[in-house]
């Protein structure tokens, strides 16, 4: 049988691997949240007050669309491809190559 010292060790050890794994999961928390900052910044930095509004009624409705906007504005921000800061026009028309054509959807009456 297993002695009361052995047990001890056993969960001396299960505490420690926890106690790891908690931290491990904080730090990548943490640099996500910075990264996440960073993100922001940089948006805020390079696009209009109203264009910022837009992007974030798109991130409600369509979450996907709005990081792949964002992606790009990045991009195109860090090779210096903006000319001042990008606008509510501009922004839609990204939102729209981006979109691709709107499905339409007509309902016929008998």
């Amino acid at each position: 049988m297993v002695d009361e010292d052995e047990l001890e060790k056993i969960k001396k050890k299960k505490m420690q691997d926890i106690k790891e794994s908690q931290e491990s999961q904080e730090s990548r928390k943490e640099a996500e949240e910075k990264m996440e900052a960073q993100k922001k910044a940089m948006l805020r930095k390079v696009m209009t007050p109203e264009a910022r509004e837009r992007l974030g009624r798109v991130r409600m409705a369509r979450p996907q669309l709005a990081e792949n906007i964002e992606s790009q504005i990045l991009a195109l921000a860090q090779r210096g491809a903006t000319q001042g800061k990008i606008d509510d026009k501009t922004l839609k028309e990204l939102l729209k190559k981006i979109s691709g054509e709107k499905k339409e959807i007509n309902i016929k009456r008998r």
